[in-house]
């Protein structure tokens, strides 16, 4: 039976999602007492929190003057897109070789879900369905540790509405590779597959 995260765990959890989501911008300065009243947190959850959070690179510490949201350095950001296209193309292998019909299936009603979104939903909405469709494909991977990797360097890196989505028609180009990648794991070309995934991660830079 697993264990339920720890209510320091869940702030961060909180906090995390609303920086990648844009909620809370970069170099937004992190008032310890704004957090407590906003996410109804104790003193001593919030500090634990912000250091997890420091610990992720999602946010860095200042002596003297408190917490703010990291602002991305170009050439990290250059470096872990292509940590995370070794990774994300490595687990395609995988999934291909193990995807079913049925999974198929539901991979693409995420990606019409997220289509959808890209007309009629608000930011976070298309944030959380982006999420959904990516994490339903790696978690089709056998290797647990790949997988981990993956989430553990997407986790520490701003996310698509702060990096890529900086217009409507990147947020549509995001929904036709989505689409794009389900049409290469129907007919299980991992070239395809691996050529979709690797633009859609490239699609951030220059902006």
């Amino acid at each position: 039976m697993s264990q339920r995260p720890s209510s320091s765990t869940r702030l961060a959890d909180d906090l995390a999602s609303d920086i990648h989501s844009g909620k809370l911008g970069p170099g937004s300065w992190l008032k310890q007492v704004d957090i407590q009243e906003r996410y109804g947190a104790t003193r001593l959850d919030v500090r634990k929190a912000l250091d997890q959070l420091v610990i992720k690179r999602l946010i860095e510490h200042i002596p003297n003057r408190g917490y703010h949201v990291h602002v991305p350095d170009p050439v990290r950001l250059d470096e872990i897109r292509d940590v995370r296209i070794l990774l994300e193309c490595g687990a395609l292998e995988d999934v291909i070789k193990h995807i079913t019909a049925k999974q198929l299936k539901h991979i693409e009603d995420l990606a019409r879900k997220f289509d959808m979104l890209t007309s009629t939903g608000t930011l976070l909405e298309q944030y959380a369905a982006n999420q959904a469709f990516h994490q339903a494909v790696y978690a089709l991977c056998k290797n647990r540790e790949l997988v981990r990797l993956i989430h553990d360097i997407k986790a520490g890196t701003p996310a698509a509405p702060t990096t890529q989505w900086v217009n409507h028609a990147r947020v549509q180009q995001s929904a036709k590779e989505h689409f794009d990648l389900v049409a290469a794991l129907r007919e299980r070309d991992l070239k395809q597959a691996q050529a979709v995934v690797r633009q859609h991660i490239q699609q951030s830079e220059g902006t």
